[in-house]
């Protein structure tokens, strides 16, 4: 029923940059937190909240970044195909007045010649 993705053939590119992108992340708030954490220079370094704030960072950034390369999918072809992409309904509009006038024999008013339109051909209230 379902249709079978193609294999990536760049696997190893796809998990690379999540990857590098999560460590950055993660030794920038470690960074952060280790000199934060210190309370000044007569403090010691908190080697262990740096050491937290890293594995946290990088652990929720690279689950963020792989979800969103997981979800990508390139469209089919065919889907930019066919009749109901970049239609405007103005274009619509027009031809089903067009349409209508043709069904009436081209009897009644033409559209706003009795009435006061907007901009879009819309008869005003």
């Amino acid at each position: 029923m379902g249709s079978v993705e193609p294999q990536n053939q760049d696997s190893a590119k796809s998990i690379k940059f999540p990857l590098s992108f999560s460590f950055a992340m993660g030794a920038v708030a470690g960074v952060v937190t280790l000199v934060v954490s210190a309370g000044g220079t007569r403090n010691g370094l908190r080697w262990d909240l740096g050491g937290i704030a890293f594995g946290i960072a990088f652990v929720a950034t690279l689950l963020i970044a792989s979800l969103l390369v997981m979800g990508h999918k390139e469209n089919d072809p065919s889907l930019s195909e066919g009749s109901g992409i970049n239609r405007r309904s103005a274009d619509r509009l027009k031809q089903a007045r067009a349409e209508s006038q043709a069904q009436d024999g081209g009897e009644g008013p033409a559209a706003g010649a009795d009435q006061d339109t907007d901009d879009d051909g819309t008869p005003s209230r």
